[in-house]
């Protein structure tokens, strides 16, 4: 997601270094690579040349702050100007004075609508609020279908009437139930088309007119580029919308819909789709996707991933077991599992300020380790992951456990060996006050550290760095273990 923008912004800003200050000159060179990269990453026109105009004018009449240098400084403007243009802050979904809130799904076919409808109504789920889905989409075959399998696998209720009423009775029989069986939401997925048409146009002004909703969100697909400006304008003139959702933000999008969508229609981006799992809706915040775009990492993200995913007496329990050393092979494959929860490793990596730059081919081969790594840990005993030191003293059993993991056993001693210096490392670091790193990164077996990584990522299952969480204090807060250079270059050398 964003990464060739990413990049392109980046060298605007590597023109800058050296500089001794911001001149008409230098702000003008960097700013036609930011113009170029803008383009390229399909946002508007009229948007592109708005945002070029802007930070040129703050650039130019910034003060000078002694101790920031020029590229700092023009990091700073872009960084806030691109929060400006996707919105500000948070614009979280409304919710009605009586009940039900109504929320109308609206977007072109194949922008992810329906899975979109479905994860709302998952996330609202785990904010306490009781939804119900209404497949209004009478149209394409298996929309309803699909809508109710979704609302069985997230426990969601889904109303449907069928295929042969119109759009606007469905939707407006099912806001009538919401309010008499005591639902406080209800989500209208409507039906798509594969380009904008007035009929189109039509029935969602009526299904308008039904329902009256609080919230109409348009689903844009993030790869669509400049059209999301032509898009968006077409429905907000006709339907009136008050957010947007943007799906498939974890494809090969070049972010131009992001940066279009808000300057267009006025109305924010609300949700972000970050994945084919009904789980992966996030809400967006603009801050946080500027810094991601200017390569920032989004560590606060990070952490709300981890705390939905952590309950607070595994994190006592880890922490007892890192502290004492009895950390155990199933203790690791549970860590594995949790990462997995929150994401895929490269999506988790690229949160943590400086990871943008690791190359995807490692993480790959760090993915492929991982899983090698789980199939021997499923080829050990409940007693063998229990009590790693059985392994060490009998290579009988590590020889079992090549054979059944399909491995040679020098991979499967490598993998011991690197576990207990890893559990000898947490369990001194634990002792020290700082935070030991989560097994892997930094210290997965078998694998060399992220360059740059240090001690971890803070805010994971026995973490003590994680704000808030037992053993609280900020990332990178007490003693480092001194690590020598060539080390932290290494990455996934080891593999």
């Amino acid at each position: 997601m964003f990464e060739e923008l990413s990049q392109r912004l980046e060298a605007a800003v590597r023109g800058l270094r050296g500089q001794g200050s911001i001149s008409e000159t230098n702000v003008d060179g960097a700013l036609k690579e930011v113009r170029r990269a803008l383009l390229e990453a399909d946002v508007s026109l009229a948007v592109v040349k708005e945002f070029v105009a802007e930070v040129r004018s703050k650039a130019l009449g910034a003060e000078v702050v002694r101790g920031v240098s020029p590229d700092q400084q023009f990091i700073k403007l872009v960084h806030e100007e691109l929060v400006e243009v996707m919105g500000g802050a948070n614009a979280p979904l409304a919710r009605a004075a009586t009940s039900p809130t109504v929320v109308l799904m609206a977007g072109l076919q194949g922008a992810g609508k329906t899975t979109a409808t479905a994860k709302l109504g998952l996330h609202l789920k785990e904010q306490g609020r009781r939804a119900l889905l209404v497949a209004a989409d009478v149209y394409r075959p298996a929309a309803i279908e699909q809508l109710q399998t979704l609302g069985r696998q997230i426990g969601v209720e889904v109303f449907s009437l069928g295929a042969e009423l119109k759009p606007e009775a469905i939707a407006a029989a099912g806001v009538a139930k919401g309010r008499e069986e005591g639902f406080d939401t209800v989500i209208v997925d409507t039906a798509g088309r594969l380009q904008i048409d007035t009929a189109m146009m039509d029935e969602m002004v009526r299904i308008r007119a039904a329902v009256v909703p609080d919230e109409v969100l348009l689903v844009v697909d993030s790869m669509i580029g400049q059209e999301a400006a032509e898009l968006t304008r077409a429905f907000h003139d006709q339907v009136g919308l008050t957010g947007a959702v943007l799906t498939k933000l974890d494809g090969d999008s070049r972010g131009g819909a992001a940066l279009s969508i808000r300057k267009v229609s006025g109305a924010p981006i609300k949700f972000i789709g970050t994945g084919e799992k009904v789980e992966a809706l996030q809400p967006f915040h603009p801050e946080r996707m500027a810094s991601r775009i200017l390569g920032m990492g989004d560590v606060l993200t990070l952490v709300e991933k981890a705390q939905k995913e952590v309950e607070i007496a595994d994190v006592e329990r880890m922490q007892r077991k890192l502290q004492e050393a009895s950390f155990d092979f199933s203790d690791f494959v549970q860590q594995m599992r949790l990462i997995k929860r929150m994401g895929s490793l490269g999506g988790l990596m690229k949160m943590i300020p400086g990871m943008n730059k690791i190359d995807d081919g490692m993480l790959k081969q760090g993915e492929a380790q991982l899983k090698r790594i789980e199939a021997m840990i499923g080829s050990m005993t409940q007693q063998e992951r229990e009590n790693p030191d059985l392994l060490a003293a009998q290579p009988s059993r590590r020889r079992r456990i090549a054979k059944g993991s399909g491995h040679m056993p020098a991979d499967v001693d490598k993998v011991l060996a690197d576990f207990q210096k890893m559990r000898g490392f947490m369990q001194q670091m634990s002792r020290g006050g700082g935070f030991p790193g989560m097994p892997g990164m930094g210290g997965f077996p078998g694998m060399g550290g992220f360059p740059g990584m240090g001690g971890g990522m803070p805010g994971m299952p026995g973490m003590p760095g994680m704000p808030g969480m037992p053993g609280g204090g900020a990332p990178n807060a007490g003693p480092r273990k001194r690590q020598r250079p060539e080390k932290k270059r290494k990455g996934f050398g080891q593999l």
